[in-house]
C-alpha cells in the first residue's frame, strides 16, 4: 500500500505533551510526517503561559517562522517586546537571535516552523526528547521506546540518553539510569559528566556507586 498523498489534521487533535518549563507542546511534524521542515505547535491553557520556549538556534542553526493562528501572545525577541495578536507572523533568520513567547489569552496557539536554509531537513535531537519525556509522565515505557528510536536514528547525540537518564531515574529505574549515563558519558565526557553532577533528576541514583564512578 502506498503512503497517503495528504494529510489533515486539527490542532487540538495532536496529542499534548509538556514541554520545557510551561509550554504544552504538540508534535505537529511527527504527527503529519512532515520531512522537508520542522513545524510544531504550542497552545496556551491559560494567560501567562509559554508558547515560545527562551532559546536560540545557535547550535542547530535553523531559521524558524512563528505564527499566531489563535490568541494574543507577547514576544521578547532579544531583549524586545514585540505585541503579537492573532495572524502576526515572526520570522527569525539569524540563528543566535534569543525569542520567548508568552500568551496573553487562553487558548492562544503559535505554530513554530524551522529549517535550514542549505541543506534538507533532519529531525532534531531536542523533538525526539520532547515526545520522549512528554511520554513518560504517563507512560514511561513509551517514553523508552522514543528514546531508544531516536538514540538509534542519531547515536552520537549525547543528550538523548543523558535524557533518557534523568527519566529512568525519575522513574525509579537506577540500572537503566546509570546504563544511559554511561553512553552520555562516553558520547560527551566531562560535559555530561558536569550536568550530572548538579541535576536533580538524577538524585535518586547520586548515591549509586556506579554513578560516582561515572561523573568523576
Amino acid at each position: 500500500m502506498s503512503a497517503p498523498r495528504w494529510k489533515a489534521v486539527k490542532i487540538d487533535e495532536v496529542e499534548a505533551l509538556d514541554g520545557l518549563g510551561t509550554l504544552t507542546w504538540r508534535p505537529l511534524r511527527h504527527e503529519l510526517g512532515v520531512r522537508a521542515f520542522g513545524v510544531n505547535a504550542y497552545t496556551s491553557s491559560e494567560v501567562g503561559q509559554e508558547v515560545v520556549e527562551p532559546h536560540d538556534e545557535k547550535d542547530l542553526g535553523h531559521e524558524e517562522l512563528y505564527v499566531v493562528v489563535a490568541g494574543h501572545a507577547t514576544f521578547t525577541i532579544d531583549g524586545a517586546t514585540l505585541d503579537a495578536p492573532s495572524g502576526t507572523c515572526v520570522f527569525i533568520s539569524d540563528p543566535a537571535v534569543h525569542r520567548h513567547a508568552h500568551a496573553r489569552e487562553i487558548g492562544t496557539t503559535v505554530l513554530a516552523i524551522g529549517g535550514w536554509a542549505d541543506r534538507p531537513y533532519e529531525v532534531s535531537a531536542w523533538e525526539w526528547a520532547f515526545r520522549g519525556l512528554g511520554a513518560a509522565k504517563t507512560d514511561t515505557r513509551r517514553g523508552r521506546e522514543i528514546f531508544l528510536e531516536a538514540m538509534a536514528a542519531l547515536p552520537d547525540n549525547r543528550w538523548l540518553p543523558y535524557n533518557l537518564a534523568c527519566m529512568e531515574a525519575l522513574a525509579g529505574n537506577p540500572d537503566a539510569a546509570v546504563g544511559a549515563l554511561s553512553r552520555a558519558v562516553e558520547l560527551g565526557g566531562d560535559e555530561v559528566r558536569e550536568w550530572a553532577r548538579n541535576d536533580q533528576d538524577l538524585d535518586q541514583v547520586r548515591n549509586d556507586p556506579r554513578f560516582v564512578a561515572l561523573i568523576t
